[in-house]
Formats: structure tokens, sequence, C-alpha cells
């Protein structure tokens, strides 16, 4: 769906183009609205992303949450926010015949170009989902915008939803993020020989079942002589690189011992 900005026509469409925003793959797709084109929009994230490697533009807390969900999942390979319908002569075909107005900018009357949240390339195929709150969807002119989006991936064959608040595991989502922290972990931080040989004792230690994740994290760091923290940066990195299962779904007792599979 649109994103509006302060100012939209024919000739900033142009300049997106060739910008090569909405294009691309992987850690080298652009998405077609960033964070920085906003003067002021509220709660905005850029992430670092686990499957692309890339920074990603998410626009609110349930695109984030999403996001991370995302990001996690074994069945995802590339994760494109802000996906355009770049189509734009197919979306207004598609909204005249639909009988629906097609969105454009006040001042110019230039047709924006919509978007939908996230284009999900996963093992099962494409997958299009656009995130909306529920109370969102009582509002006569959003549920036209997104007939226009449903049948313009319809039209073109890709699988395409709505994804409310009530579709997002929001606990799962806060401990990826938390264990996202760790995205820092490399040989700059800790010698690469030393790191292998630190989590391999962490490993042992917490599948014993006699130690917890804290435990664990300071007999490392007193075994290895790392400054203090290593150790939990140590833990979320084997979970990031699923070394260590841990659940997920439930809040993470860093006391509790026996977390890890």
């Amino acid at each position: 769906m649109p994103k509006h900005r302060r100012l939209w026509n024919a000739e900033i469409h142009r300049k997106h183009v060739r910008e090569g925003r909405g294009r691309g793959s992987g850690s080298g797709y652009q998405p077609w609205i960033c964070v920085q084109d906003f003067a002021s929009r509220g709660v905005v994230s850029r992430v670092k992303g686990y499957v692309t490697g890339r920074v990603h533009h998410l626009l609110s807390n349930n695109e984030l949450a999403y996001f991370y969900i995302l990001d996690r999942s074994e069945l995802v390979t590339d994760i494109r926010e802000q996906y355009p319908l770049s189509d734009l002569e197919c979306a207004v075909e598609i909204a005249a015949k639909a009988g629906i107005k097609y969105p454009t900018d006040n001042t110019s009357g230039y047709p924006y170009i919509l978007t939908c949240d996230f284009m999900i390339t996963t093992k099962e195929g494409l997958k299009a989902r656009t995130i909306k709150l529920t109370s969102e969807l009582n509002n006569a002119r959003t549920l036209e915008k997104l007939e226009i989006e449903r049948r313009y991936w319809m039209k073109i064959g890709i699988d395409w939803k709505i994804v409310t608040e009530r579709d997002i595991p929001f606990q799962k989502a806060k401990n990826i993020e938390w264990l996202y922290t760790a995205h820092g972990i490399n040989s700059t931080d800790i010698d690469s020989e030393i790191q292998v040989y630190a989590q391999a004792m962490m490993i042992r230690l917490l599948l014993s079942g006699s130690f917890s994740i804290i435990e664990s994290s300071q007999v490392v760091e007193q075994e290895f002589t790392l400054m203090r923290g290593m150790g939990i940066q140590l833990f979320k990195r084997l979970v990031l690189d699923r070394k260590i299962s841990i659940n997920l779904n439930q809040p993470l007792d860093l006391n509790a011992r026996g977390v890890a599979a």
C-alpha cells in the first residue's frame, strides 16, 4: 500500500526508477520506500537482516515484528520490503475495472506507486504480504486500495494475503530481536580459534542441563578471559547459527537450566 510522501510527481517517480528502487534481490535489493524518505513518521526501523545481509527498512512496529519472524524462518530465502506494484498502467487499469478511484497526489494529480510491505521468496514460491491493523480493515477506502492490490497480485499469479496483529507471534519476534544484537560477533571481537573453542564449551555446558545460560556464559568468559557480556553474545550467535535450539515462542529465562537442545 502507498506510504504517502509530502510530494509525489512524475519526476520523482522517474528518479526512483533511475535509482533502482524496487529492483534487485538479496543484498542488492533497494526498497521502493526508505526510512529517510519521511521527515517524521513515528516508529520506523532499519535492521540488518540475517537472510539477506542488508539493512531492511520497516515502517511500523508490526512490520518490524513480522520481519523478524520471516528472517528466522528456514523456508524464507529472500525478503524484499516496501515492494512496488511497479506496473502502474496495470494497477490503474485494475482500479478502473473495479470502479475504484486510484490514489493520486493531491497537488500534482500524479498516481502513486502502491507497495506491499513484503515480497517473500520461499521454498514454496513467491508470497506477497501486506501488514494492516484489524481496525484499519473497517475503513472503506483502505479496503478499496487492498482490493486493487489483491487483483494485481492475482493477475501476476503471486500468493497475496493481509497480515494483522492477530497473525504475528510477538513473543517470538521479541526473542529474535534480542538475538539480533549479536550481529557484531566476528573475528575482530574474538579471535576466531578462541571463538570455536569457547562456543564448543558453551554447547557442552548447556546440553549437560546443569548450567543456565547465564552460568554457561560466565564459565566461558572466565575460562577464555573474555570481556564481561561476551559469553551471552556467543550464546546468541550459537542460536542464530542454529547450533543450539531454544524455544522462541516462550519468554526466555536466562537463569533457567535445560533451555537448549
